[in-house]
């Protein structure tokens, strides 16, 4: 006869193995930008170095959507430690590199197992706690991602003056081998659909990646490598608008679709994805502009430029446990739309800053800036999560942290592209401007060196010029720069401003309340043959 026995997921194993999983593959994407000058030096790579992190952001932002499908297919256990063992072995192989190719290479390795740790992980907490416990522990695992984000640059400049560029990568192989067996023997009860009944979107994958992967690419060097009116950008976005099409028939007719459109029929996806995506449009393309003008602008050290973020993330860690804690109290609507206006104050702060202002200032704005995403980015996975069976949460789930991504990709491109054209305009109006023949000159040829003038901001002494005349293009360059930091900011509000307006559209869902005896996942059931009773 048949016994059912509860056969628990052992849940404090497998959140510490979380917890590691996470913590250092969040924080790797913030360690390899302090130790690349020092990478740079030694592999004599300037004019590709930017690869590093662009192959790591195509891979990962690749898989996520596919990983969270094939979570929902084949389980989270199996796939969590493919990530992790892939992660480990694209680090240990970054940490061997002999050149910038190399490292570009098994940067891109290392994408993908990262790609597939950070949905995943979101989704176990899915998986294993109720929708009021969620609430929790999803606010604590942002403030992990915080954290790691704080203390990332601090332990990637120590490694790399202490000992080496290459322990930055090593560090993470006993962590995340560790982390693997945590969740490798804590959920070994974890139950996963028949393989008779799993269907697997294999048309659906092979468009969804060459779209991906050539969006990622436009977006990454339009402007750069070609102009963005171009044969060759109408190439790479036009194919890549194909494969998108293509894609959205195939998964109309797919059994198991990587990505269900119908999902978008549910009122709380769509607006929580919408805003996703428009909060990593305004808060990533901005923010990486922040230490640029606290070091170029307000004259801090480039130590301290690279901890500048540390108040924003302090205060968005104390906000995603406080928004954890509102959402067992108040409907979704109210916490993303509280937390979408504070951002929106933050942004607007942080645009009225200038040459005259001080640090304190700064970090002031930023606090507000901070809290406000902390507020919104937790919620926006618990209330995804808590609209779905949990046959379908690998899916959601991967598509929320996938529409954010892409939202901060583009993000990241597009107000680069305001950044430099606003300082552009910004120096010609200065040229114009200028009476003196000789200070006219010297604005000429900085005008569309946008690179020259950042570099001048930072290193004065490059300007073999008189100090009187020194002292006024600085000036100039300083204005110009601070101005057109205000647009960038100011067009960042612009896409919080529509988030505010899709916060309000979400509804009046709110946390549904489960008794845990009703939350199978941790609880989950085998069943065991035994032998029967004569």
């Amino acid at each position: 006869m048949k016994i059912e026995q509860q056969m628990p997921i052992n849940r404090n194993m497998v959140l510490l193995g979380l917890i590691i999983g996470m913590f250092f593959s969040a924080m790797e994407q913030t360690v390899v930008g302090t130790a690349m000058p020092t990478i740079i030096g030694e592999l004599n790579g300037f004019s590709i170095f930017a690869w590093v992190t662009t192959a790591y952001l195509i891979t990962s932002t690749t898989i996520i959507p596919i990983v969270g499908k094939l979570s929902d297919l084949y389980g989270r256990r199996s796939l969590y430690l493919i990530g992790t063992v892939i992660f480990v072995i694209g680090s240990g192989l970054c940490a061997t590199a002999n050149s910038m190719e190399q490292l570009i290479f098994y940067r891109g390795l290392q994408g993908l197992g990262g790609g597939m740790i950070m949905p995943l992980s979101q989704t176990i907490i899915g998986d294993i706690f109720t929708a009021e416990q969620r609430a929790k522990w999803q606010g604590v695992f942002g403030a992990i991602f915080g954290l790691s984000s704080v203390i990332g640059p601090f332990i990637g400049g120590f490694l790399v003056d202490s000992i080496s560029w290459h322990w930055i990568f090593l560090i993470n192989v006993p962590f995340g081998l560790l982390s693997a067996i945590l969740i490798f023997v804590g959920m070994k009860n974890e139950l996963v659909r028949p393989k008779e009944e799993v269907n697997i979107d294999y048309l659906g994958i092979i468009t969804l990646i060459p779209a991906i992967v050539l969006l990622l690419l436009g977006l990454t060097f339009g402007g750069d490598k070609f102009e963005w009116v171009s044969l060759e950008s109408g190439l790479i976005f036009g194919f890549s608008i194909v494969l998108l099409i293509v894609f959205g028939f195939v998964e109309k007719k797919a059994k198991e679709p990587v990505l269900d459109l119908s999902l978008f029929k549910n009122r709380v996806f769509a607006t929580t994805n919408a805003l996703g995506f428009l909060l990593g449009l305004g808060m990533f393309g901005a923010i990486m502009f922040v230490p640029m003008f606290m070091q170029g602008i307000l004259g801090v050290t480039p130590t301290q430029a690279g901890s500048t973020m540390t108040p924003m993330m302090i205060s968005l860690i104390l906000a995603s446990i406080i928004g954890g804690r509102l959402l067992l109290k108040v409907p979704y609507r109210t916490v993303l739309t509280a937390g979408m206006i504070i951002t929106a104050v933050g942004f607007y702060l942080m645009s009225t800053m200038g040459v005259d202002s001080n640090e304190i200032t700064a970090y002031a704005y930023m606090i507000i800036m901070g809290f406000g995403m902390g507020l919104v980015m937790p919620t926006l996975m618990i209330a995804i999560q808590n609209e779905f069976p949990k046959t379908k949460l690998g899916a959601i789930t991967s598509a929320s942290t996938f529409f954010r991504s892409i939202g901060g990709t583009i993000g990241i491109t597009v107000l680069n592209v305001v950044m430099n054209h606003s300082l552009e305009t910004k120096m010609k109006d200065v040229v114009s401007e200028q009476t003196n023949p000789m200070l006219q000159g010297i604005f000429q040829k900085l005008a569309d060196k946008t690179d020259a003038l950042f570099s001048i901001l930072i290193h004065p002494d490059l300007l073999k010029l008189p100090d009187t005349i020194k002292d006024t293009v600085i000036h100039s360059i300083q204005t110009a720069w601070s101005d057109s930091f205000t647009t960038v900011f100011l067009t960042g509000l612009i896409f919080i401003g529509a988030g505010i307006l899709v916060a309000l559209s979400v509804g009046g869902g709110r946390i549904s309340r489960e008794r845990p005896e009703q939350h199978t996942p941790s609880n989950q059931t085998a069943v065991i043959e035994k032998p029967a009773v004569e």
